[in-house]
Order: structure tokens, then C-alpha cells, then sequence
């Protein structure tokens, strides 16, 4: 028998490399870290490797945030996976919007790793 311990898989969609980064460097002791640059990317990622926890940037080119929260929450296999937005936008009209596209939580940049783990701990 082994002792391996389950890694959760946490999905980074943001078009800005430095924030995956940023992310990655925070999270990747912890958890195992997949990154998409666009809401399409982040849609087939979620697909293929069906990832516990999505932090999901709003402002993205081609797709973004709010299309990709939407298109994972309306589809059957990926509905159940908690997508935190992840954004510059601190606008309560936005947080409205997330919450009604489906997100389950909002994180405004700049963000701590303090604020990226507790955000994690309410889904795990």
C-alpha cells in the first residue's frame, strides 16, 4: 500500500504570464498547477484533465472570464468544478455578474497568497 498523497489540481486561466506565475510559485508546493492563456483554452483544459478548483481572470482575449464561468457551469461535466474569479475588476457590478454567470467566489488583483488559500480551503 502507499502513502501518496492526492494532489488537487488547480487550473490558472489568465492571459498575463507573470500572473500564472505568480500563481504558480504560490500554489505549486501544495498543489499540482495547470495554466490556460484564454477562456477556450481553459475550457479544454478543464475537459481533459478535470482540474478541483479554477481561477479564472475576467479580462481575457477571445473568450473571457464570464463566457468560459458560463460555458463550465452549463456544461454537465464540468459544472461541479468552483471557479474563482480572479480580476482586476472590484466593481460590485462585476461580482454581480460573476455570481450570476456561476462563479462561486471573486478575488480582486492584487491578491495574497493568504487570499488565494483561503479561497481554496472553502472548496476543498
Amino acid at each position: 500500500m502507499s502513502n501518496k498523497k492526492i494532489v488537487k489540481k488547480i487550473l490558472i486561466a489568465d492571459d498575463e504570464p507573470n500572473i500564472r506565475l505568480a500563481v504558480r510559485r504560490m500554489l505549486s508546493q501544495s498543489y499540482e498547477i495547470l495554466e490556460a492563456g484564454n477562456g477556450q483554452e481553459a475550457i479544454g483544459i478543464a475537459r481533459a484533465r478535470k482540474p478541483d478548483l479554477i481561477l479564472m481572470d475576467v479580462m481575457m482575449p477571445g473568450m473571457d472570464g464570464y463566457a468560459a464561468c458560463s460555458a463550465i457551469k452549463n456544461d454537465s461535466e464540468l459544472k461541479k468544478i468552483p471557479v474563482v474569479m480572479l480580476t482586476a475588476l472590484g466593481f460590485q457590478l462585476n461580482k454581480g455578474l460573476a455570481a450570476k454567470l456561476g462563479a462561486d467566489d471573486y478575488i480582486t488583483k492584487p491578491f495574497s497568497q493568504q487570499d488565494l488559500l483561503k479561497a481554496i480551503d472553502r472548496f476543498s
